[in-house]
């Protein structure tokens, strides 16, 4: 098990990220992985992984009805090849670099997006967003931002519905992945357990959000926590 201080300090990390994610969408790992990778850097991505990979069954569970299944079938497959990249970056660079050019990519992509210009989630634009996810998925834990920005416009239930499904099929290949190729241990994955209660109370602490980014709110906070993502990854590939 892990010592208790990692359990209080990242576990109010998870909570915390787990009550953004289950209003908005996404924000679990955005919180969560800077906190974790701080206070032991071993332990990612594979335990927040495991972390992640639970919330999005709450979410389906009570708003499955609204996912956009023609999206998930484009933009999942595309993770597969991206998760292969996220896997070699694992295994032989540093991901904190490639945090920091991912989130600078990711700031450019919210700078456009707040622009005229109204990107749709198309074929291509899923297939591309999917496979960039894959990637920073696998490698830093945090690949919601591109699948995000492609619904910003999409009404609440339908934008948390579509994401959780696709973090539940791309965490999946990501954990399949790197637990093929030696990538994941035992620690990491009883970590990742250990956080589960966390991540189920703030699932319960986000629901009644829920109505309040519903009203108009959902595409001001959805690119306010992409945003951060951006930054987080750049901020923590300097720690």
């Amino acid at each position: 098990m892990p010592d208790p201080l990692f359990l209080a300090v990242a576990g109010a990390a998870v909570v915390i990220g787990a009550a953004v994610q289950s209003s908005v969408g996404l924000g679990l790992g955005l919180v969560a992985a800077p906190v974790i990778s701080l206070l032991d850097a071993s332990l990612m991505p594979v335990a927040l992984l495991i972390a992640t990979g639970v919330l999005p069954l709450f979410t389906l569970a009570s708003e499955w009805r609204h996912i956009d299944w023609r999206g998930l079938a484009w933009g999942v497959p595309a993770r597969v090849p991206g998760s292969l990249v996220g896997v070699g970056v694992v295994a032989t660079l540093d991901p904190a670099m490639l945090g920091a050019a991912v989130g600078a990519m990711v700031l450019v992509a919210v700078g456009l997006s707040l622009l005229p210009v109204r990107v749709r989630p198309t074929p291509a634009a899923l297939l591309a967003a999917g496979t960039v996810s894959g990637a920073m998925g696998t490698a830093t834990s945090i690949g919601g931002p591109p699948i995000a920005l492609l619904y910003q416009h999409e009404d609440g239930p339908r934008v948390r519905a579509t994401l959780a499904g696709f973090f539940l099929a791309g965490i999946a290949i990501s954990l399949l992945m790197l637990g093929a190729t030696g990538q994941a241990d035992a620690r990491q994955l009883t970590a990742g357990a250990a956080l589960l209660p966390c991540v189920v109370a703030g699932y319960l602490l986000g629901r009644p959000l829920r109505r309040l980014v519903d009203e108009g709110l959902l595409r001001t906070a959805l690119l306010c926590t992409v945003a951060v993502s951006g930054t987080v990854l750049i901020v923590r590939s300097f720690l």
